[in-house]
This record gives structure tokens, C-alpha cells and sequence, in this order.
């Protein structure tokens, strides 16, 4: 797991974009992601917006981004192979949108929908605190603020 970056002093606000798809996984993200963002940023907010599946992701982030005031957006998803290639096609259009999104509205779009191969995968990356992926989340939206605050010059 990626080191923890240093805490962000200025006032900022995420939002968090959360699948009601397979919601013990989720909530294990979303639980160990707002944790971390509480220890590196103290005193600062986040919301939760829900998406009924990890296809209508990209839609909240948009209105979320469209409706502004959020320094970082986290998408939290968990999509689970089955025997067709219909968990593949959605992973992917996912991924293409969340990076438009971060690219059009230039705000950073943290991408953590997991397509996992099974449910043991699942636990591991999102239940578990050796490789979750939650706490992953609330490090790349950390690191990305700070990032562009230096490229931007504030």
C-alpha cells in the first residue's frame, strides 16, 4: 500500500461517490476511506452521494462535479466477474468516464470500482486493512489535491 501523505492543512471538501451494489464490500471501502480522510484531513468535509451501481457512477460524479465546490472526487464501486463479459464492458466504461470527468471538469476523479474476480478478492481489498482499497483512495485524493495545489500555485 501506497505511503501515507502528509495532512492537508488548508480547508477542503471531497465527495464520495458509493455504489449500493454489493453493499458489504462497499461500506468496508467507504468505512476505511473516510477513516483516512479524517486522519489527513482533520477538520475538513466530506459527503456521500449514492449510485444505485457501479454503471450510474460516472452520472453522480458528473453532477457532483457540475454542482462544484469539491476539491477531489472518490468513485467506490465493487463489480464482481461472472461468466459473461457484461462485468468487463461496465468496468471499462466506467473507467473511460471517470477519466473524462477528471479531465473536463479538472478535478481529480479517484477511480476505486473494483472489478475482482470473485469474492475473496472482494474481502481482501476491501474489508481487510492489509490492501484496502478504500484507504488507497482517500491517499491518491490526498496526494492529488496537493499535487494540483502546487501545479496551480496555491
Amino acid at each position: 500500500m501506497p505511503s501515507r501523505p502528509r495532512q492537508l492543512q488548508q480547508r477542503r471538501s471531497v465527495a464520495i461517490v458509493a455504489s449500493q451494489y454489493n453493499p458489504e464490500f462497499v461500506e468496508g471501502l467507504y468505512t476505511h476511506c473516510t477513516a483516512e480522510l479524517a486522519a489527513l484531513m482533520p477538520d475538513n468535509s466530506f459527503q456521500r452521494f449514492a449510485a444505485p451501481g457501479a454503471f450510474e457512477i460516472p452520472l453522480i460524479v458528473q453532477e457532483v462535479a457540475e454542482r462544484g465546490g469539491y476539491t477531489a472526487i472518490i468513485a467506490l464501486g465493487v463489480i464482481i466477474q461472472g461468466q459473461t463479459q457484461h462485468a468487463r464492458l461496465i468496468a471499462e466504461a466506467v473507467t473511460h468516464s471517470l477519466l473524462d470527468l477528471s479531465l473536463r471538469h479538472r478535478v481529480p476523479v479517484i477511480h476505486e470500482v473494483l472489478l475482482l474476480d470473485n469474492e475473496e478478492q472482494a474481502r481482501a481489498r476491501c474489508l481487510e486493512d492489509t490492501i484496502n482499497r478504500g484507504t488507497e483512495a482517500a491517499r491518491a485524493a490526498v496526494r492529488a489535491i496537493q499535487s494540483l495545489a502546487e501545479t496551480r500555485g496555491r
